[in-house]
């Protein structure tokens, strides 16, 4: 978001209203939103099991960062359908599309986490 002279954050004191920006957004996604919630809280248990898990640096990073993509990409849909809404609730058959693309885009980064893990932890079970 831009501040009031309509630049981006360069200077520190940019720098921390940007991050003030972005708490304000991440606590209204926490208020407002329950399947960011639900994500938080999958994050909360996987995300050490995916350090104690990964034999590497590398894959550490696969089973952590997949799982990150998610309430990062739930953030971007909410936010699509807030701006949606924001210009009223009748159905119109752009703002459907844009709602289906945003919750699809969530449902391809669960399949890239169970992808990620299925093939670093797969070959360990089997």
């Amino acid at each position: 978001m831009a501040d009031e002279t309509g630049h981006l954050p360069r200077r520190p004191a940019r720098v921390l209203k940007a991050a003030q920006w972005s708490w304000q957004g991440l606590r209204a996604a926490w208020r407002h939103e329950s399947s960011f919630r639900l994500e938080v809280y999958l994050l909360v248990v996987l995300a050490p099991l995916a350090l104690w898990l990964g034999a590497n640096g590398v894959e550490r990073a696969l089973l952590l960062g997949s799982l990150l993509l998610v309430p990062a990409a739930e953030l971007l849909n909410s936010a699509v359908e807030a701006v949606i809404e924001r210009y009223g609730a009748e159905y119109h058959e752009l703002a459907g599309r844009a709602k289906d693309m945003g919750s699809a885009a969530v449902f391809v980064l669960m399949m890239n986490v169970l992808l990620c893990w299925g093939l670093v932890l797969g070959p360990r079970l089997l």
